[in-house]
Parts: C-alpha cells; structure tokens; sequence
C-alpha cells in the first residue's frame, strides 16, 4: 500500500490544483471567470515558473517524497497565439529505491485561458505506464468530441471519442482557467463540480470555496490564502470524504501555495517552494 500511495502524490498535485473550477449541475455552464477577452487580463503570463514539493506522512514517515516544476510559455498553434503549459514531476532518488514515478503533462490551450487545444501525458509509476494524447474537436458533423489516444501498459493502444463541453478541461489547462475565477460571484460554502479528462474517462470533483485564511507554509513563509476543500472521487486512493483542501494566494496571482488530503494510508500534500516570472507582485506572501 505504501508505494501505492506514493505513486498518485504527483498526479494528485494537479487534481488539487484544478479543485477550484466548476460546473453547475443544476444551471450548466463554467464558474464565472474574469474578462479576460483580451488575455492581458489573465492573471499569469508566459515566462511564469513555478517548483512544489511533494509531502507524504504515514507512520514514522514523514518526509518530502517528490518534486514538480510548472513552466509557462507561448506559441502558435495553427497561426493563432497560444499558451503552452509544460509539467514534469518525479519522486525523489531516495523514494525510487521504493516506487519511482515519472509524471510528464503537456497542454495547450488559447491565448485567452479558456478553451484546450491539446494534449498529451506520458507517465511512469514502477512498472505502469501510460500515456495521452488529445486534441480537440469542436464543431462539425461528430460534434464537440476529444480525440483520444490512450496507451496503458495494463490494457494496451486504444483510440476513442471523449464527451466535450465548455467546461471540459485536461489538468493543467483546467488549473489556468481556473486562476482567473471572479472569487465575488462564487457564494462560499456552495458545491460546485468540476470536469476534468484523463486517460479514458471524464471526471467530476466537487469544491466548495471556504473563505479567507492567513496560514504559515514551510519554508515558504506567512500567506494571506483563500482556502477551497473538494470531495475525491472514493476508492483505492482516496477516502472519498470532503478532505481535501487546497490554499490559494490571495492576490492577482492565484498561486496554489500548500494543499493537502488524507489518502487511505497516510497524508499527501504539496507546498509552493519556488517561482519566477510572476505577472504580479507576490503581495500576499506577508513575512518569509
């Protein structure tokens, strides 16, 4: 169970992440976001660089097990300016004697944060591999659809056709979207589902906005945060419970800064501990 649970500590890092963009089922449609018709209303920019660190505790446990760096930059995607997100993680050398992981996400999406592009995941747990590739389809006679080509090292090649809506993200690209969220027309304590496409299926997530905290982040200092919880998809990993919870930085940033959730063996959590190239002062962090 213990490598188990190492194993999902970097995929989970962009579960987290995402945690704080929705659906409405009752209403349809995304969780406001900011004007940001104009992409130099978004709250990031290329050239943004962000490092966390991946904590596990189980036990006598209790130690850092892997890292994951965030890089940001632009380009063209069929003429069209166009952000490229790039995300690499992987466990420690210490924790690959136990379980080596390797977590490579790739995604693009459009200039103003609101709509993926493509695509791609190439991952390693131990001896479990899989990888994605998507691009999306909107429009046309099939519809709005993700292709999909799907590789597990459990179940082979695979090629199929994903559901696709306006509020349909892969991770990393669903964790952008999500940092221009308008915080003053979410109501706090209110569920909210979030929709998110990994390998073979489309999942939802709910989470609730909790309100403002000032909290302490090792190594990385005091910061003013709003704080959202999620409920995990229950099974083999996850408890299934409301408990998982993730701090945002409270200014024009909107950077994760610590988030954390039981597992069923043990606590993953996951802290900021570097960043450059930031679109606005890191003004919520209020003494290192």
């Amino acid at each position: 169970m213990f490598p188990k649970s190492i194993s999902v500590l970097l995929p989970l890092l962009f579960s987290l992440l995402a945690a704080a963009q929705t659906r409405s089922w009752s209403e349809g449609g995304c969780v406001p976001v900011m004007d940001v018709s104009d992409g130099d209303s978004l709250v990031y920019q290329a050239g943004e660089k962000m490092s966390f660190s991946i904590h596990y505790e189980w036990g006598v446990i209790d130690s850092d097990v892997g890292w994951a760096n965030v890089v940001l930059d632009t380009l063209r995607v069929n003429g069209e300016k166009a952000f490229h997100c790039s995300v690499y993680g992987r466990t420690t050398r210490l924790y690959d004697l136990f379980f080596p992981v390797r977590e490579n996400f790739q995604s693009w999406f459009t200039y103003d944060g609101l709509r993926p592009l493509r695509f791609t995941r190439d991952t390693h747990e131990g001896k479990y591999t899989a990888r994605n590739t998507y691009v999306y389809r909107r429009g046309g006679f099939a519809g709005d659809h993700i292709l999909a080509d799907v590789y597990t090292s459990s179940r082979g090649d695979r090629s199929l056709e994903l559901p696709l809506d306006a509020c349909t993200f892969d991770l990393p690209a669903l964790f952008f979207f999500a940092r221009n969220m308008d915080f003053d027309a979410v109501t706090p304590g209110v569920k909210y589902p979030m929709t998110f496409a990994i390998d073979d299926d489309v999942y939802n997530v709910y989470f609730i906005m909790r309100g403002r905290e000032t909290i302490k982040v090792r190594g990385l200092g005091t910061v003013r945060t709003v704080k959202f919880s999620a409920k995990l998809i229950s099974g083999n990993i996850f408890t299934g419970e409301e408990d998982l919870s993730i701090w945002i930085s409270d200014d024009g940033n909107r950077l994760p800064v610590l988030f954390e959730a039981p597992i069923l063996v043990g606590v993953a959590s996951g802290r900021l501990t570097d960043w450059s190239g930031l679109k606005h002062p890191f003004s919520s962090l209020v003494k290192k």
